[in-house]
């Protein structure tokens, strides 16, 4: 009996997609958020989950799944039963964070298999970036058919990418940007990370100041119909509507709603004219990985996070 192959996918979306398109070899559904929360480097631990099921349920009253996230961590208890391993994740902030935590725990199962990516983002003769399961079944196929094999390298900087996101210092992610891989997308995801960060001079992320923008730029009729321009048009964070949803009713001090409008109201100007730092105010008092949001700033002007006095409660 020869070897299978070892899809990992980055959500139940894809892994019902390559099923019905019959790609040979059994799947692992990753189904965790980690660009948000708190981590660990130790994956497959009591203390990882503790920590996920907490922040799951305090943020997003989401019940974590403790029993399947166990049983698929499980699959790589067996790793070499497989001839391979193969990646399906995306260009975006959300899957890239996902995928070296994914790498990491592959070395931690001692995996010695070659590791390939599947890694969808532009496509020829198209406009906008494109996620894994907006491809055709035979642009699928096509990246699929291309694979990157990930060399030592590779698996290198995965690890330390997660091992510092894990960390208390992420500026120390900053050189990685300019560094050379197989991760096609890899540093536009973390200049997007760098600057989710409260902006030194008006308390928002990148992210935060761009919905703003949105609402003073475009005829918005509600926060749903905001929701929708905003995951059209986040760029290289992937995030969905639950975590869209929760940054909008942050930013709710900035908006005024009446008659089928949204619109900036006098908070929402100053903060785009930088008139005053909002980040205690707006309590985005999020965990990225071993950091409180709220506990950095992101200087525009020296391209780095400055620690600030500013806590969380």
């Amino acid at each position: 009996m020869s070897l299978q192959t070892l899809h990992i996918t980055n959500g139940n979306c894809l892994t019902d997609y390559l099923n019905e398109i019959t790609i040979v070899g059994d799947i692992l559904t990753w189904q965790e958020m980690l660009c948000e929360g708190p981590t660990i480097s130790n994956i497959d631990s009591e203390e990882f989950i503790l920590k996920r099921k907490a922040f799951l349920s305090t943020f997003y009253d989401i019940e974590m799944n403790v029993q399947e996230f166990k049983e698929e961590i499980n699959i790589l208890n067996n790793i070499n039963h497989y001839k391979e391993v193969v990646l399906w994740f995306e260009y975006d902030l959300f899957c890239h964070i996902n995928m070296i935590a994914v790498i990491s725990l592959l070395k931690q199962k001692k995996c010695q298999l070659p590791i390939y990516l599947v890694c969808s983002g532009r496509i020829e003769g198209e406009k906008n970036l494109k996620g894994l399961g907006e491809l055709t079944t035979e642009q699928l196929l096509y990246h699929y058919k291309n694979k990157v094999l990930l060399n030592n390298d590779d698996i290198e900087l995965a690890i330390t990418l997660w091992d510092t996101y894990c960390g208390k210092d992420h500026n120390l992610l900053k050189p990685y940007i300019t560094k050379k891989s197989s991760f096609q997308y890899l540093s536009n995801c973390l200049k997007a990370h760098i600057t989710r960060f409260p902006n030194l001079d008006n308390g928002l992320s990148i992210l935060e100041e761009n919905i703003l923008l949105i609402v003073k730029d475009n005829p918005i009729r509600s926060k749903h119909h905001l929701l929708g321009y905003t995951l059209n048009y986040q760029g290289y964070y992937g995030f969905g509507d639950t975590q869209i949803n929760r940054l909008i009713d942050k930013l709710s001090i900035f908006f005024s709603e009446a008659d089928e409008q949204l619109s900036l109201n006098r908070k929402g100007h100053e903060a785009l004219y930088k008139k005053h730092n909002f980040a205690a105010e707006i309590g985005n008092n999020l965990l990225f990985g071993g950091v409180n949001r709220l506990d950095f700033q992101y200087s525009k002007k020296e391209n780095k996070l400055i620690k600030t006095q500013i806590n969380a409660n």
